[in-house]
């Protein structure tokens, strides 16, 4: 007897192929991080096995995508160790009409930024669940924080109007710390009028890494979702 398969993994699947599929043989990828880009770093692997992909070198934007690029045979490298790169693929929280993202849901999302701004072209994965008319409406904005500033950095928060909250592990006892050693402030907004200016705003307050709002950078966003019990990937 064999189970269904869950159209909802299928269709993040079908997503990290169609993204996977747009990477070209000697080019340096940055590999985002989460559920989809994982299946994203997965078909790399094999399109690398049965030869029909040549040369590339992936670039990391978390623990996680050191791993999963180790364990599909991707090669690695660094950004100390290139002057560009050709294409990055990550996933996001939240995309509005606009292609602005909240991304950082895995708390990873100042390695994200780095890379994915560096990048030629920036591919987007996501599920249409993660469509939004305006930022901020199901997803609140993580901010990367020193450990020493999270008192005045709470504060100045809130005098902008956001709501914070230190993101705790699970788990585990206590805050999460992301790869930097730092922690994590996830801020609740009204409304997001403007995410250009909120994102100068936030990282302008001292103590301050990265934000999550990631602006006028997404170049493609393949969307998954599940038509009749299918998957479909269709471009915004």
């Amino acid at each position: 007897m064999s189970i269904p398969a869950d159209p909802v993994k299928l269709m993040k699947q079908e997503v990290g192929k169609a993204a996977a599929n747009l990477v070209k043989s000697g080019s340096i990828v940055g590999l985002g991080t989460g559920s989809t880009t994982a299946y994203t770093i997965q078909y790399l692997g094999e399109r690398l096995k049965s030869g029909e992909l040549k040369d590339i070198v992936g670039i990391p934007t978390s623990f996680q995508s050191e791993v999963l690029a180790k364990e599909y045979g991707v090669p690695l490298t660094t950004l100390d160790a290139v002057d560009h790169i050709d294409i990055a693929i990550d996933g996001a929280d939240e995309v509005d009409p606009h292609k602005n993202l909240i991304k950082g849901g895995g708390a990873a999302h100042t390695r994200e930024k780095v890379v994915d701004y560096l990048a030629k072209q920036f591919i987007v994965v996501v599920d249409g669940g993660k469509l939004v008319e305006r930022l901020g409406s199901s997803f609140a904005v993580p901010v990367e924080v020193i450990p020493m500033a999270i008192t005045p950095v709470t504060n100045a928060i809130k005098a902008l109007g956001g709501k914070p909250e230190l993101r705790m592990g699970v788990k585990k006892a206590g805050p999460v710390i992301t790869d930097q050693g730092n922690m994590v402030l996830d801020v609740t907004f009204d409304s997001i009028d403007d995410p250009v200016n909120l994102e100068k705003t936030l990282n302008n307050i001292p103590g301050v890494l990265e934000n999550g709002i990631f602006v006028n950078c997404a170049d493609i966003v393949l969307v998954g979702e599940v038509i009749d019990g299918k998957p479909v990937v269709r471009q915004l």
